[in-house]
């Protein structure tokens, strides 16, 4: 598998793609997600699943960038499907890390995107002065994010309907609103909303790690390799796990925010 561009998109898809896994980065690192998400977007390629990563540039107009990622994700599935025969009707689902979740939210929220299940990592929803900090000397003249927070989550309390989700916090994340998210989801959705608690920070998913590739014949040097990978990134190891795990139905997850 190599990563392509196609219509504003970075794809990478198995030869028998499962599903597809649309993928929003966060508001700093999401231009190049083929590069700053690699080793966590490759591992889901690996296990089945066609990336398509939209790249984005943050604006305080939050809703249209999230009509733009959408509008370039259809493009993405028309040129798999109709030029490329992959098969139509394969379950999509979104995949999102920290402004990329509110992004995945106002898809859903907004323009009805269809989606098997969302899968929101280090959820949050702060105001602009709150986001960046040369913002608070603009705040008193009321520049802010559309939607605001507030509307943001009244959106998401009135008009989302995606019942499958899985929310992930990492333990020492300070900025994380996950506990929120998991408060208006719980209350539509009930037991189809799983939250999880794990080890890592905000930049976890960020993890690059070592893409060790073992020889024809596995050798003691591919047994230093993968050991180096495991136990130099075992906060990645345990995150593709947890996803791995949710995005295949028969497996149960038991982990849960406290």
């Amino acid at each position: 598998m190599e990563w392509q561009e196609v219509r504003g998109n970075w794809l990478l898809v198995p030869r028998r793609p499962v599903g597809w896994i649309h993928f929003l980065g966060g508001a700093f690192v999401a231009a190049a997600p083929q590069l700053t998400y690699r080793r966590l977007l490759e591992h889901l390629a690996s296990v089945g699943y066609g990336i398509i990563a939209t790249p984005f540039v943050n604006t305080f107009d939050h809703a249209a960038i999230a009509l733009e990622v959408l509008n370039k994700l259809d493009y993405a599935l028309d040129w798999l499907e109709y030029r490329q025969n992959y098969p139509p009707g394969l379950p999509i689902y979104g995949l999102g890390h920290s402004m990329g979740c509110k992004l995945h939210l106002l898809i859903n929220s907004l323009y009805d995107g269809d989606r098997a299940g969302n899968i929101f990592m280090a959820f949050n929803n702060y105001a602009a002065s709150q986001s960046i900090p040369w913002m608070e000397n603009l705040a008193p003249v009321g520049v802010e994010f559309s939607p605001s927070p507030k509307e943001t989550e009244h959106l998401i309390q009135e008009r989302y309907p995606v019942r499958r989700n899985l929310l992930i916090r990492f333990q020492e994340d300070d900025i994380d609103q996950t506990a929120r998210l998991r408060s208006l989801l719980k209350a539509k959705f009930a037991d189809l909303v799983t939250a999880l608690s794990l080890p890592g920070n905000h930049l976890t998913p960020l993890s690059q790690g070592l893409n060790w590739q073992v020889g024809a014949e596995f050798s003691p040097l591919d047994a230093i390799g993968q050991w180096l990978r495991q136990s130099l990134f075992p906060e990645m190891q345990v995150l593709e796990a947890c996803l791995d795990d949710w995005l295949n139905p028969s497996r149960t997850l038991s982990r849960r925010l406290p």
